[in-house]
């Protein structure tokens, strides 16, 4: 049957305690008696059992202990005791291990009994198993009362305890073994080893009574039946010495029965303890005069000690009596001392209970916050003040350690108040911290940690805490203002000249390359007049919508501050490619004059001159901040929404791209682009069956083929109102033809941008109701990769026009890109099979290969394909052999302007055009 966890409360819990009490005394009495049943001469009952019965008895409370231990700690039924430092179940384990260290100490030397009679002479295996188990029951009672805290207390405790122990022992000496060694004469000094068992009993005694008067109140109970259970113990061993030295067992060996009882109450101690309300946290002034318990008992002791020695000296007849007198005054004045001292003591004591007082009052009165920390972070004291300045109650923040409220980012400046308890010095540790309030908002916080060391207490950690979260806020709007546009909200210009500053200084100390660092800057072409005529508060409103519209452009890379006047300026950071920047400086022209402002009731259409600069190794803030206003100057002396770089650093090609897209948007407005129609034939009867339309671009009399500028006109957004002047000028020119009886189609490229544009619906069914074309005539391709960037809005816009009857084909079809999924959700009406295959075919097995399960996918799906890039004879007999329906390249029409489509088809099929 295995021992409760805790014994049970109430009426029913004290009627079992006192059945086991009476169960004890009834098994002690019963084995006392055979004290008194002679076997032989010169010996009793008890002692032919011998030490058999207590061995059981050790056994049987190793057994208890054990299980006890495991019980407790599985039910947690010492919560209480825990809180007070002591580990109950750990104590029963280490107890439960120094029973059965006993119990085999006795069954050895009940075993050995058998054969041989017990040495004297030397230290048997038993007397090791039972000298073994004091240590081991030394460890299991200061989990009961634990050691006291800090090395200078546990120091004075062991020195203490040291004074006692020689103290009694020198008693014990004089009243009890002296007499014995005297009538054993000249060989009592082989007799030694008898005196073990008690000097050790005594050494422990003296180290473990005091510790009684300092455990906590939660474990007391079981601490009194501990340390009694070992003082009866200790008086078994004493009497078992006088047994060895004398021969006859001492009162018919009732050391026995002693040592039955003294193991008994262990083996009970499960049953018979039950646990007390935990108390409540001590105030920082100490446990009160049992601090002193070490040092009254060394002083009883001693004074005991004295007399004892002194009357024992005066009996001696070859001793004069002045020497045991002068002995025994000189103890007397030692002890006087050692009074003396603890008076001194005591009144230090009474000094520091008035200053903690003191600490007390001034805790309670002050507006700070103030801890007493332990060594785990948990707290030990916590003024009143906690309340209100953060909003807890003093339970909530003594359930937790202190760094639960901390900021996690904030731990880390705490480590140094770990080296206060190992330097020890005076200086305190100064701490500003986030703190978690009871609302869930972060305090900032100013802290003073310091070292704080009580007598008898382990060192802790005083804590002054004020929060200063006002102070913070204050100094936050300070430095916002300081570094802030008051008008548009945005950083100022001292906020840019400190940031460009601090990365280029970054980037110089750790060898960072800068050409990824670049400034922007933009001027507001026309706002003078705004402020003029509307004044300077809508001029600051429109100010504030132009600030949000290049917010929205910029992502985290990228600083916008407010230069001064309607001029602003980015700082852009971690970017390695300059295009980029121009692209960027771009988009923030376009957002700027995209939309009008509004200002009272008018709507205001402004520009944007822009000015890029880019950072070189060895260059400062000042002159990288310089050159973008010398570049944006330059763009305002060109003309309005301009964009100019700084080109003394810049690689040709960026200063050319630029260019290239001014020109681009020149050309559009002055009308040099134009069209070129190439035709795709039905390679069966080698018929027209519709054209592709094909920009070109007159340059100053030079032809630019798409390849040269299409990339920088889609880049900077241009492709849009140049798809548009192309779907428009091509639908008309068809529809043109289809009225002269021509039915042919029409087929128009798209650019990602066109088909994520927003109005680019609108846009293709307002121009085949305005050209008249109808919307089934009308094809256009898309890139397969178009399809795989932006899959669900490009899918979403093509469903859309496909609801307007317009036929869908993907351009450039096998690249890799597209996938089946795709065929079926857009339901494409043809494929175009890339130039690159084409080229290759009966040239490589492989690519002929993928391009016949190409045109045999079409054909299963009922998808028209079209072979693009034909130019040998072989490859157009090779496709005719494959089933492909359609084609063109340069082997069937060149691209050609409209009046060469006119007299290509009018020959072919006999139209007059």
């Amino acid at each position: 049957m295995e021992p409760p966890a805790a014994p049970p409360g109430g009426p029913r819990g004290r009627v079992a305690r006192r059945v086991w009490a009476f169960v004890l005394l009834v098994l002690f009495a019963a084995y006392v008696a055979t004290t008194f049943v002679p076997l032989a001469e010169d010996s009793t009952l008890a002692a032919e059992l011998a030490e058999w019965p207590s061995s059981v008895m050790a056994g049987i409370a190793g057994v208890s202990l054990l299980v006890a231990s495991r019980r407790w700690a599985a039910t947690g039924a010492d919560p209480e005791s825990q809180a007070d430092g002591a580990d109950g179940p750990t104590a029963l384990r280490y107890l439960g291990l120094a029973a059965l260290a006993w119990c085999a100490g006795g069954l050895a030397h009940a075993s050995t009994g058998l054969f041989s009679n017990t040495s004297v002479l030397s230290l048997t295996l038993g007397d090791l198993f039972s000298l073994a188990a004091l240590p081991l029951f030394v460890v299991g009672f200061t989990r009961f009362a634990p050691w006291p805290g800090g090395l200078r207390t546990a120091t004075r405790h062991i020195t203490d305890s040291y004074v006692c122990a020689a103290a009694v022992f020198a008693i014990v000496w004089l009243l009890v073994f002296s007499p014995l060694y005297e009538e054993l004469g000249a060989g009592a000094g082989l007799l030694g080893f008898a005196l073990v068992y008690p000097v050790a009993d005594i050494v422990v005694l003296c180290l473990l009574v005091p510790l009684v008067f300092m455990s906590p109140h939660s474990t007391r109970r079981a601490v009194l039946m501990v340390i009694g259970a070992l003082i009866v113990i200790a008086t078994s061993d004493m009497l078992g010495a006088i047994t060895r030295l004398t021969g006859p067992p001492v009162a018919g060996g009732i050391e026995h029965p002693i040592r039955f009882l003294g193991l008994a109450l262990l083996a009970a101690l499960p049953w018979l303890v039950g646990h007390r309300t935990g108390a409540d946290p001590r105030r920082i002034t100490g446990r009160g005069l049992y601090r002193f318990a070490p040092e009254l008992a060394a002083v009883a002791a001693l004074s005991v000690a004295t007399v004892v020695l002194t009357v024992a000296a005066l009996r001696l007849s070859d001793v004069a009596p002045v020497l045991p007198l002068a002995a025994g005054t000189a103890v007397l004045v030692l002890l006087v001392r050692v009074l003396g001292m603890l008076e001194e003591n005591a009144t230090l004591s009474r000094m520091v209970r008035n200053r903690e007082g003191h600490f007390n009052e001034l805790a309670r009165n002050s507006g700070d916050v103030i801890l007493v920390l332990n060594r785990d972070a948990s707290v030990h004291y916590v003024s009143q003040g906690t309340a209100e300045a953060f909003g807890y109650r003093l339970d909530d923040v003594l359930a937790a350690p202190v760094t639960a409220l901390i900021h996690p980012e904030d731990l880390e400046r705490t480590k140094p108040v770990l080296d206060l308890f190992t330097q020890r010095s005076s200086q305190g540790v100064h701490l500003r911290l986030r703190v978690a309030a009871a609302d869930g908002t972060w305090r900032h916080t100013e802290s003073t940690v310091s070292l704080y060391e009580q007598p008898g207490e382990p060192d802790r950690l005083l804590v002054t805490t004020r929060d200063i979260s006002a102070q913070v806020a204050l100094q936050n709007e300070v430095r916002h203002l300081t570094f802030h546009d008051g008008v548009t909200g945005l950083p100022n210009r001292a906020y840019l000249e400190e940031r460009a500053s601090d990365v280029l200084a970054h980037r110089a100390i750790s060898e960072e390359p800068v050409d990824g660092v670049a400034v922007v800057f933009l001027d507001l072409d026309g706002f003078t007049a705004v402020n003029d005529s509307a004044g300077h508060v809508r001029g600051d409103h429109l100010l504030g919508q132009a600030a949000r519209r290049l917010r929205g452009e910029l992502d985290s890379s990228s600083t916008l501050t407010r230069w001064g006047g309607d001029e602003f300026a980015v700082l852009v950071e971690g970017t390695g490619n300059a295009q980029r920047v121009v692209d960027l400086a771009e988009r923030l022209g376009r957002v700027i004059a995209s939309d009008p402002f509004q200002v009272a009731d008018r709507d205001i259409l402004l520009t944007a001159s822009l000015g890029v600069a880019f950072a070189e190794p060895g260059m400062d803030s000042g002159e990288l901040l310089r050159n973008a206003d010398v570049a944006m100057t330059r763009a305002k002396e060109r003309g309005a929404g301009t964009v100019e770089v700084y080109a003394a650093h810049m690689h040709e090609t960026v200063v050319s791209r630029l260019e290239l897209q001014i020109h681009l948007r020149e050309a559009l407005a002055a009308g040099d682009f134009y069209l070129e129609y190439q035709p795709v034939v039905d390679l069966g009867s080698s018929q027209v069956t519709s054209v592709e339309a094909l920009v070109r671009w007159d340059h100053d009399g030079r032809t630019v083929p798409p390849e040269e500028f299409i990339g920088a006109a889609e880049e900077s957004g241009l492709i849009v109102p140049l798809g548009e002047w192309i779907l428009r000028e091509a639908c008309q020119k068809v529809a043109v033809w289809r009225i002269s009886d021509w039915d042919i189609g029409l087929s128009v490229n798209l650019s990602a941008k066109q088909v994520l544009s927003s109005r680019f619906v609108s846009t293709v069914a307002g121009v085949l109701a305005e050209t008249g074309l109808p919307a089934e005539v009308l094809t256009l391709e898309v890139d397969e990769e178009l399809l795989l960037d932006d899959g669900a809005e490009a899918v979403a816009s093509l469903s859309e026009l496909r609801g307007l009857g317009v036929q869908l084909a993907i351009d450039d079809y096998g690249m890799g890109y597209a996938s089946l999924a795709h065929l079926r959700e857009l339901s494409v009406d043809a494929i175009k099979i890339d130039p690159s295959f084409i080229d290759d075919l009966g040239r490589d097995d492989t690519v002929t290969l993928l391009t016949h399960t190409i045109i045999q996918l079409g054909r299963d799906l009922g998808v028209q394909v079209v072979a693009e890039g034909i130019e040998r004879p072989e490859q157009l007999e090779q496709l005719r052999a494959m089933g492909c329906d359609h084609g063109q390249g340069f082997l069937v029409a060149r691209p050609m302007s409209a009046d060469g489509v006119e007299a290509l088809v009018g020959g072919e099929v006999g139209v007059d055009l």
